[in-house]
Order: C-alpha cells, then structure tokens, then sequence
C-alpha cells in the first residue's frame, strides 16, 4: 500500500482488546450514538409511531460481528435473520453501538432479550426500516499498544492535514484472499471455476479440518460424500455442496444457493482492487489523469452526490460497472481492464443477473474529521470520525506504518 504520508510510523499493533477498538455509528441526523449511554428517541432525532411494523433500535455490543450479533437476537426472538436491518457493518473485535429494525417485534419484547455483551440502548416503534448505508459515518476511539515512537503520531496527523487515502482494506477481500479470483470467474461466465474456488481454495485457511475437507474434496470432486465430512461451521460452503450433490453440473444455480450480500462481495472486490490499483498509481504521480472530482456535505465528509468534471475538490475514481460513462475512466484503469481480461461490460452477469454492477463512484482520498490524539508511554490514543465506507484501520496504517497484510498484494497476485 502507498502511504499518502511521508513521515515515520509509529509502530504498535491495534485490536489487542475490544476495549481498544470502539466504533460508535453517526446516523443520518448527525447523532453519535455513543458507547454506554441510553437514548430517547427525541435525543436521536426519531419520531415514535405507535402503528409502526418496525422497531427501530440502538444495538450495542462487544465481541461480536454484525451478522452474528442479528442471528442471535432474531433467533432469541423465533424470527428468521431477514427480519433484522442494519446500517451498516462492524467488525468483531470490538466495542461498537449501531442503528437497526426489526420487523413484527415490539420494543418491550426485544428489551428483554439478555444475551451476553449484547445490549438495546434504545428501541421504539416505526414505519421506517433501517437501510443498508443509511449513516453518515462512524466516530472511532482506538489505542495502538507497544509504539515504538508515539510521538511520531502527531507528526502524520499533521502532515495528512484531514484526510487519507480511501483505499479499501483487506477484510473486503477475504480472510482467504480469494473473492477477486472468484469474482473474475464470475464476471467471465466461469461459474464452475467460481464455485470450486470458494470450496477448496485453502490459503489463509486456518482450521486443520477445513484445510483438509477443502483439500479431500478438490482431490475428488465428489460433493455427495463431501456432505459427509465438511465440517459443519461451514455452512455456506455446505448450502453449495448440497445443491451440487444432488445436481453436479449446474454450478452458477449451485453459487446461487449463497446469500445475494456474500456472492455481490465477489463482484465488489474485482472492483475494490482495480480502484486500490489505480489510487496507488495516483498517489505516485499525484493524482495526474483523474478526471472527476467531489465536494463536502454538511458534515464535512466527502459528498458522492456532486460529483463533476469540474477540476476542484477532492478527486474521484469510478467503481466500474457495466454503466460507466467511458468519459470518467482514466487512462490506468482502462490498462487494468485489459490486464484481467475484462470489459466493463463483463460487470452484466447474463448468468447470474442478481449479481450485476452499474458501477459508482469513491473519492480517492477520505476526510477525517474531529482527531484527538494522545500519548503515554508506548500507547497512542486516538479518537477520529470517518464517513461511511471509509477504513479507520487505513488511517491507522498511517499512523503506525505497519505493513500487515498489503491490500496491494491482491492486485500483484493478478498482475495488475
């Protein structure tokens, strides 16, 4: 990864504990809703309706991921996982308050729920169901432990001057690495090959027993005995074999069987890794060929909504789709293209149309706004606000300039 700054890390490590990793969602009206604190809904700008088929709630938790922590409460409540809508996602090792509705449940009952480090900090009755990126962004407190130089921190913040490099970060590609390779087989009619991929690819893979059902089944291609043996934690994986067990041939009906939000996350990734390319590529020659840019909303974050032509403001790349104006891909995205083999017309998947990208844009560099940074010791204390989509762990990379996983692998690995 291309670090905007130049200056020297600090060091450290983040996530030793969830306690060191808060992230506390900013929601449309511009509310924090901050870790620890009961709300009304009058405080969060939310009008009760006492008719509503929703209840709208604030969901705090520790330790827990999103889909898992929305599996349990939905199944404490007898109601299918679907029920529940979120905002937006965070991650599992952490301390995190989030908005999200459920449908058919009355605030009273979902009140009652106990489950561990699972709390409801608000909940009230709505017509108004919670949408999938209907934040404006996420207030961080993070502490990076073991710093080599803490000070070294507020050199960067300053020479960063409020923003960072938007880069997308590994998590979007797989704990196996393995969703822009099976995205490109999508993206190019290989549903056989996707398929397989998903099921055997191995690397990163950290379970013995997953290694070796992956490895039994790629040795054997026979998804009736697989049945027998994948272990049973790998559910999805088991939804895929279960439908090839009982008809072998039809792989793209078989990708199918996999939930709409995991498949598109193939797609996306394919896009994420031309974009990751690309902005290093701009870093490295300062933004010369960007052909867009965008202004700021009212929060100060970047806005997608005004994007244009106009060579002012913050620079943009597309996320190509099959509808990207040709007008608005540089020069270096279009060598990318041509280097994975595909057109921007490979993202209309005529096997899988469910699955299909018209394409969107993302600023090559994010605002981040209310920074406070404090050090002791060899521990630096950061608190910082990012818009929605935006990496806390990419501004944090700057901070320590560790070199973890390189997201840039990704695009090396496909010769791009």
């Amino acid at each position: 990864m291309i670090m905007l700054s130049k200056t020297r890390g600090t060091g450290g490590a983040i996530k030793a504990s969830s306690e060191d990793f808060e992230v506390e969602e900013i929601t449309e009206r511009g509310r924090i809703l901050s870790i620890g604190r009961r709300f009304t809904p009058g405080e969060l700008g939310e009008a009760e309706d006492p008719e509503g088929k929703f209840t709208r709630f604030v969901l705090e938790k520790k330790n827990w991921d999103t889909p898992r922590a929305i599996r349990e409460i939905a199944h404490r409540l007898g109601r299918g996982w679907k029920s529940i809508s979120y905002a937006g996602m965070k991650d599992r090792i952490s301390t995190s308050t989030q908005l999200a509705s459920i449908y058919g449940i009355k605030p009273e009952d979902l009140n009652k729920v106990a489950i561990r480090d699972i709390r409801i900090n608000c909940a009230w009755l709505s017509n108004e169901q919670v949408r999938l990126g209907s934040l404006i962004g996420n207030h961080f407190k993070i502490v990076i432990t073991d710093a080599e130089d803490p000070e070294a921190a507020h050199k960067t913040i300053d020479a960063l001057g409020g923003s960072m490099p938007n880069y997308f970060d590994a998590q979007r590609f797989g704990i196996r690495q393995n969703n822009v390779s099976i995205g490109l087989h999508l993206l190019k009619g290989e549903y056989k090959e996707a398929a397989i991929s998903f099921l055997t690819d191995t690397k990163n893979e950290r379970d013995a027993e997953a290694v070796e059902a992956r490895g039994r089944l790629l040795d054997n291609m026979d998804f009736s005995a697989a049945r027998g043996y994948f272990p049973k934690y790998l559910r999805y994986e088991r939804q895929v074999i279960d439908y090839l067990a009982r008809y072998p041939d039809n792989f793209a009906n078989a990708l199918r069987m996999l939930p709409r939000g995991l498949t598109l996350m193939f797609i996306h990734s394919v896009e994420d890794a031309i974009f990751n390319a690309s902005l290093e590529y701009m870093i490295k020659n300062e933004f010369y060929g960007i052909k867009i840019w965008c202004g700021e909303n009212s929060y100060g974050f970047q806005d997608m909504g005004s994007v244009s032509a106009e060579k002012k403001g913050i620079p943009v790349l597309p996320l190509i789709g099959y509808e990207t104006d040709d007008g608005t891909i540089t020069d270096r995205e279009k060598e990318l293209l041509d280097a994975i083999g595909i057109t921007k017309d490979a993202f209309k998947i005529k096997g899988i149309p469910e699955l299909s990208m018209k394409g969107a844009f993302r600023a090559c560099l994010s605002k981040v706004n209310d920074i406070r940074c404090e050090t002791e010791d060899k521990l630096v204390k950061m608190s910082f606000s990012l818009p929605a989509g935006s990496y806390a762990t990419i501004f944090i990379r700057e901070i320590t300039k560790n070199k973890s996983i390189e997201i840039s692998d990704i695009a090396q690995e496909l010769n791009i």
